[in-house]
């Protein structure tokens, strides 16, 4: 998924309100505890970059813990919600 299309599905969310739900699962224990373990500079200059081979790296060791495959599956499930995913 490209740079562009995160800016739409974010637009897509906040329209649908699934944005605000998102932002509480990043205040979950898990979210906290993810939040403390990826590299903020790092996931700001992927972003910025579109480094799209980074942003998969943060990912994968993202995915990689408990906390972050319970987040997955929580997001997903806000996404089928709303027939994004």
């Amino acid at each position: 998924m490209g740079v562009q299309n995160l800016e739409k599905l974010g637009e897509e969310l906040r329209r649908s309100g699934q944005a605000e739900r998102l932002k509480a699962l990043s205040s979950t224990a898990d979210g906290q505890r993810l939040g403390q373990m990826v590299d903020r500079s790092a996931l700001s200059e992927a972003l910025k970059k579109g480094d799209a081979e980074a942003l998969r790296g943060i990912m994968s060791r993202v995915l990689a813990t408990a906390e972050g495959q319970r987040l997955s599956a929580e997001v997903q499930k806000l996404l089928r919600e709303k027939g994004h995913g």
